[in-house]
């Protein structure tokens, strides 16, 4: 049978994710041609496999080539280096490529060699052997074919729900250049050779990178855009001054700025209720984090109430567990824990420790400054002593190599989310200890689960998986869950941007003119 690669795959309440514009749409006087927009991290690593962020997930989905290519502004999605997929079992697919697609840096054409080597990297790690970061989005994968020139065959461990939305559509399904890749070896971390709409023309660290329409493009999906550039500014405070001072066409920006944002001239407001999850990751293994009544005390003692007053104006809701409302495996009856000092205390008393002192590790933005003072102040009204260790982005980030994050205690940790839950638990399995699983936490049955929820396709059954696995983490008092986040952005009323439904997946191959 035919796979319908057009087919929608919104989740359920999806509706609760559409964006909502503001004010004056009148195109301003003396417009850029191009755009200049604000991105709040840096590039870390350009290899779709272990690529930190949103930031090169964005680039990397416009410069290379995908077998489906999200629809602009949509969880649906259609043929991009794929001319025809067949669906043959719940397991096989064909593939045939559309022929003269060419990657650029003169690495010639792509043929089904280069997708069955980018896969491949997936299934069996990199040149070393070594894991690849994001891994497990094709982690049903069992094998590719090669049958052809053009022509391949994926083939399955299972079925999977997930496989579409959060791999092959996404930036980990990006197709990359064998030829490239081998030549470049490390160097593929800092160097992204693809096929798609645009390159990746310039990239300064620390100041700003410029992606280019490509000329050389075969697809559907011509950037309309000569030149995008991306400045990178981490406050969202600097980059909206810098947008009214007309420096900018597009930035986001934090919720106090709302009001001022809504009065300005020639100005699109928009605003994303967010599907991410922001937390404080305990680890488990460390010290006295390791009994689990301190970690306990610990979730009693901070106000998450105060922090959404405190860090984030109140304009955003308070989470109580990994997945947002309107995912997929939401636990609406997730436990709220409300301050309590007297049970933080009591907890505290029957473990006998005093004196406590521990590390809280943080970005150095004004947000996650503000999130840390509080829970300093909430601690220390119960002895336990918070230092604070706030990191630029690069740093933090760089925890997440080499088992770098072993000796962290308290993290404050922002994650993006994706549209299945599958992406948003895979973080939090044993396999990504020394990697992303900065609680070092270790569950056995919750890795399990993750494998059910991965193999099944009933929604019913798959929404009760994901249930389970969160009461797991809640036992666990491993994480202090704040919010799912809002996404406010101004742009110039002429340009038109243009985001996957979490706010956060940019589509810079799909950005045009109002």
């Amino acid at each position: 049978m035919r796979m319908k690669l057009d087919r929608r795959t919104f989740l359920a309440g999806s509706s609760a994710l559409a964006i909502l514009p503001y004010t004056r749409f009148a195109m301003a006087a003396g417009a850029r041609t191009n755009p200049i927009i604000a991105v709040d991290a840096d590039i870390g690593n350009l290899d779709p496999g272990n690529r930190v962020g949103t930031t090169e997930g964005n680039i990397i989905r416009a410069v290379c080539q995908t077998l489906v290519r999200f629809e602009p502004g949509k969880t649906s999605w259609t043929n991009d280096a794929a001319k025809e997929i067949k669906q043959i079992s719940d397991t096989e697919f064909d593939f045939e490529l559309n022929p003269g697609q060419m990657f650029t840096g003169g690495f010639g054409e792509m043929t089904a060699d280069d997708v069955k080597f980018t896969y491949d990297r997936y299934i069996n790690g990199d040149k070393n052997g070594k894991k690849l970061a994001y891994a497990d989005d094709l982690e049903a994968l069992k094998s590719v074919e090669v049958t052809g020139k053009y022509t391949g065959k994926l083939v399955l461990k299972h079925p999977s729900a997930a496989l579409w939305l959060i791999g092959i559509c996404d930036a980990s399904g990006a197709i990359l250049s064998k030829k490239a890749a081998e030549q470049l070896g490390d160097k593929i971390a800092t160097t992204l050779i693809g096929s798609g709409p645009m390159v990746l023309k310039e990239w300064r660290p620390k100041e700003q990178f410029v992606l280019a329409a490509n000329p050389d493009y075969k697809g559907a999906y011509k950037a309309h855009f000569d030149e995008i550039t991306g400045k990178i500014i981490p406050e969202h405070k600097t980059s909206f001054l810098s947008y009214q001072a007309k420096e900018l066409d597009f930035t986001a920006f934090d919720a106090d700025q709302l009001a001022t944002a809504k009065g300005l001239p020639d100005t699109k407001v928009i605003d994303i209720p967010g599907i991410d999850y922001t937390w404080i990751g305990i680890n488990v293994v460390k010290g006295d984090l390791a009994d689990i009544k301190v970690r306990q005390a610990i979730r009693w003692a901070i106000d998450v109430d105060a922090i959404i007053q405190g860090a984030y104006s109140g304009a955003t809701s308070r989470a109580k567990t990994l997945l947002a409302p309107g995912l997929l495996g939401n636990w609406a009856d997730a436990p709220l824990y409300t301050r309590d000092v007297a049970k933080a205390q009591a907890l505290l008393a029957e473990t006998g420790k005093t004196g406590l002192t521990f590390t809280f590790t943080c970005l150095n933005d004004a947000t996650s400054l503000a999130v840390a003072q509080i829970a300093q102040a909430n601690l220390a009204e119960v002895g336990i002593t918070l230092t604070i260790n706030a990191m630029d982005s690069g740093a933090y980030w760089a925890l997440g190599a080499g088992d770098a994050s072993k000796d962290l205690e308290l993290t404050l940790i922002p994650y993006t989310s994706k549209f299945d839950p599958s992406f948003q638990t895979q973080w939090f399995l044993a396999s990504q200890i020394g990697l992303w699983n900065w609680q070092r936490w270790n569950s056995p049955e919750f890795d399990k689960l993750h494998q059910e929820g991965l193999e099944t396709l009933d929604k019913a059954k798959r929404e009760a998986i994901y249930v389970n696995m969160q009461k797991l983490l809640d036992e666990s008092a491993s994480c202090i869950w704040i919010t799912h986040g809002r996404n406010f952005f101004v742009d110039a009323a002429w340009l038109k941007p243009m985001f996957l439904p979490n706010g956060k997946d940019w589509q810079f191959e799909f950005f045009d003119k109002a």
